[in-house]
């Protein structure tokens, strides 16, 4: 089928494969494997963060800005409330994407938040243009219009070329989209944009979904971060007996054989209590302390400090 007449050919860039599925597993980048002082090899992070100039989502709401912009500039009048608030719902929509990736080494709940905000503002921008169209009176395309179904149709048949990771800049395919982004007649450029933010909504679905799955499976930061710690406690143990700040009683410490931990199931050791009513009695704490204040008297019953 024939693409819609169209006038000009804005600056476009690469273009994307509908196919690439980036949009859950890439949390990666090129930029995070070196330092700001450009040395390679900084250290590696609990959680990566970044990645997102690869994911479908930044690619397809990038598209959906730089369309929105030129849309709102030629047929929606600058002194409304509208021109602002519909570039604004687009810029949205992308920024949030941005933020969400790199927020993501710290924060998986703020990564969440900022990728819903992206969805939120995309479905705000999706009202604006169907109000566009109602209230003009233009026919909005339905879901297996032929001309809706060619939109769909483009992220199959280009793909991204993004095999210099020295390339920065933010490659889009408006070029390929152009014949309906650049039309003369507001109704097609209107309708080719919902049917992106469609497609932008169903990816950030996605996305969304396999962050929910990554956190339940994985924990948030700071679960990760307090049983690294945890680990390197243990280590530094193992490897270093002389610690003068360890009060563990060496005494007797494996003349019996040490339990497992009630709380974390990790070992134990002989200790003598210090001070309080059973000051100078022997129990057996918890090796992580005071990560893990799991205790069980001698006696072999549960406790806890």
């Amino acid at each position: 089928m024939s693409r819609p007449e169209h006038h000009g050919t804005p600056g476009g860039g690469q273009r994307i494969d509908s196919s690439d599925r980036s949009d859950r597993t890439d949390r990666t980048d090129q930029s995070d494997q070196t330092d700001r002082t450009g040395n390679p090899g900084r250290s590696k992070t609990l959680r990566p963060s970044g990645g997102y100039r690869k994911l479908r989502s930044f690619q397809v709401t990038t598209v959906i800005y730089d369309a929105t912009v030129a849309f709102c500039d030629r047929f929606v009048d600058k002194r409304s409330r509208t021109h602002d608030q519909m570039v604004q719902a687009a810029r949205s929509g992308r920024q949030n994407i941005a933020e969400g990736s790199r927020a993501s080494a710290t924060s998986s709940q703020t990564e969440l938040r900022l990728v819903n905000v992206a969805r939120a503002s995309l479905d705000e921008l999706l009202l604006d243009y169907e109000d566009f169209l109602r209230q003009r009176g233009l026919r909005q395309w339905a879901k297996d219009d032929p001309q809706a179904r060619a939109v769909r149709g483009v992220g199959k048949e280009h793909r991204t070329d993004r095999t210099d990771p020295t390339d920065r800049s933010d490659r889009t395919d408006f070029e390929a989209y152009a014949a309906w982004l650049t039309h003369a007649d507001p109704a097609v450029v209107a309708n080719a944009v919902i049917c992106l933010i469609h497609q932008a909504n169903y990816l950030l679905d996605r996305q969304i979904a396999g962050l929910e799955s990554q956190f339940i499976q994985a924990g948030g930061y700071s679960e990760r971060l307090a049983a690294a710690r945890i680990a390197e406690r243990r280590r530094q143990r193992l490897s270093d007996r002389s610690d003068p700040t360890d009060r563990t009683d060496r005494t007797d410490q494996f003349r019996e054989t040490a339990p497992a931990c009630p709380v974390c199931s990790g070992p134990m050791a002989l200790r003598t209590a210090r001070q309080g009513k059973k000051a100078g009695s022997r129990f057996w704490g918890c090796c992580d302390y005071p990560e893990c204040k799991g205790t069980r008297p001698v006696d072999g019953s549960v406790g806890s400090d």
